[in-house]
């Protein structure tokens, strides 16, 4: 009766507030699509300021709350990052491997986080669109290749492995190569994250902190969404399942 009990009871459970930040066009929101819904959108539109979704990640000892900002990449916004990332716990900053700016900014975004951010903030840096690449060859296979979609260009990966990693360690990131497209290592992402948040830095469920809106995370139909209520609660829409 009693080991019944305890096997039924429930696990803690903390939110965690989590930032994601890149270039534009380096696939964010079908990160956090992915996670959230486990779906893909091959022609997903820009986000605008940006979306707050959340997602629940099964811990052995305790049920993580990812409480999502998903920030819009485009450089008008980028202002509004650190409205974003204030208090947040963990970060993704994505690059796209066929896009070596990408990369530079998402450097740039790391520097700001280690600055700005709170102390202790676990950062991973994701580089994403690895369904593009056939290979793990930097940039020499089929680089003058014709492809019959025309999109032979952007299938070549630009920033090897080994170069983003060897940053990733020097900084003391998490570091993986992701698709949304496929799935493939999203949902490791977020577990590893989950599982380097410091004990000390858990905390229940928050009432209204890192609360926000789900309605930018299509673009807005032509609103201005990255007017973002901070005081808004956003999990009424929010999937409770969990996709690690």
């Amino acid at each position: 009766m009693t080991d019944s009990t305890t096997a039924s009871a429930p696990k803690p459970s903390s939110s965690v507030k989590l930032v994601l930040l890149g270039e534009a066009a380096v696939g964010k929101s079908s990160l956090v699509l992915r996670f959230v819904n486990n779906d893909f959108q091959p022609n997903k539109e820009p986000t605008i300021g940006a979306a707050f979704l959340t997602q629940k990640c099964q811990l052995p000892s305790r049920t993580i709350k990812f409480e999502i900002w998903d920030t819009a990449g485009q450089e008008r916004f980028a202002s509004l990052a650190p409205m974003y990332y204030r208090n947040a716990q963990s970060a993704l900053v994505v690059y796209d491997i066929t896009k070596p700016s990408s990369l530079v900014k998402a450097k740039h975004w790391v520097a700001e986080l280690q600055r700005q951010a709170s102390p202790g903030i676990v950062i991973a840096l994701v580089g994403n669109k690895l369904d593009l690449c056939d290979d793990d060859s930097p940039e020499d296979d089929a680089q003058d290749g014709e492809n019959v979609d025309g999109h032979e260009e952007e299938a070549v990966r630009k920033v090897s492995t080994a170069e983003a990693k060897a940053y990733a360690d020097e900084e003391s990131l998490l570091f993986y190569e992701t698709s949304a497209k496929t799935g493939h290592n999203v949902s490791e992402v977020f577990t590893a994250i989950a599982n380097a948040i410091p004990e000390t830095s858990l905390k229940g469920p928050r009432g209204g902190a890192g609360g926000g809106t789900q309605a930018a995370i299509s673009g807005g139909g032509g609103q201005d969404s990255s007017r973002v209520n901070l005081n808004a609660r956003g999990d009424a829409g929010a999937k409770e399942g969990c996709a690690c």
